[in-house]
């Protein structure tokens, strides 16, 4: 089973540890984010064990999946980023085929959860009454904007592990910069701000809620030419989806997981300064 020979080969791959750039405080609230993660997702087990054919849950296991990939190897863990990958790839074949019932669903997403625990160096939750999965929850506000003609980098993405990294690599730099979680809510923003010359650097995910990275690049295209520098972040790192990033006017891509240093670096290069 390619499910099970993916996974098989990641689970007894070395864990990197957290990069030395991260301050201790900025590690511990990511474990408590992750540790609320994995109660999310031991629900979404529970729920897949009742029934395999759940589509909500299904589709909850493959959104917490993709943001586990693009967190977890930000932080260090490139373990359990993998094990996610890996995970998120199978759960989308069950959404594709939710009434195709070929294995246990919940057993296995029960064992990707203790897994992830031990890759996460966190206790696994404990069987009983668990969460259930959240629906797209409401995206928190975006970060305070400094004034509009001050913007040397907006920050467009929905998962706040992930968010809370940059805007810390972002902050200790100096960077002005303001944050958006919600595809929406970043276009109104971008289409109504007036940046004048300054043309900021747009780092752009591109599985966003409500409307994702390449619809945004496509509305600015047509309505804000040249008004600002896109940079796409994203999972999918491979040569065609770059391709396609590049050819709809992209300058370049960051690949999650994101290496802290390596992206305030490519930053520095993109900004100027």
């Amino acid at each position: 089973m390619a499910f099970a020979t993916r996974l098989s080969n990641l689970v007894f791959m070395s864990v990197d540890h957290t990069p030395a750039e991260l301050p201790p405080g900025l590690l511990a609230e990511y474990l408590e984010s992750a540790a609320t993660q994995l109660q999310v997702l031991a629900g979404l087990a529970d729920r897949l064990t009742v029934a395999a054919n759940d589509t909500e849950a299904l589709d909850g296991l493959r959104r917490e999946t993709h943001k586990i990939r693009g967190s977890a190897g930000s932080y260090g863990f490139w373990e359990a980023s993998r094990l996610a990958a890996g995970m998120e790839e199978t759960a989308k074949d069950w959404v594709a085929r939710p009434d195709e019932v070929d294995l246990d669903r919940g057993s296995i997403a029960q064992w990707f959860v203790a897994q992830l625990a031990e890759s996460l160096q966190l206790e696994a939750p404990p069987p009983g009454e668990r969460p259930a999965p959240p629906a797209p929850a409401p995206v928190p506000s975006p970060t305070p904007a400094p004034a509009p003609d001050a913007l040397e980098v907006i920050l467009v993405e929905d998962d706040p592990a992930l968010a809370g990294l940059l805007e810390y690599g972002l902050r200790a730099r100096g960077y002005r910069f303001v944050t958006f979680r919600n595809g929406r809510d970043a276009l109104d923003a971008l289409l109504a701000l007036d940046v004048g010359d300054l043309h900021p650097l747009l780092l752009l995910d591109v599985d966003l809620p409500a409307l994702d990275g390449y619809s945004i690049l496509d509305t600015l295209t047509r309505e804000r030419p040249g008004q600002y520098r896109v940079v796409f972040t994203t999972v999918h790192g491979d040569e065609s989806e770059q391709l396609r990033g590049l050819e709809a006017g992209a300058l370049d891509y960051l690949v999650k997981p994101i290496s802290l240093r390596v992206a305030l670096e490519k930053i520095r290069r993109w900004v100027g300064h």
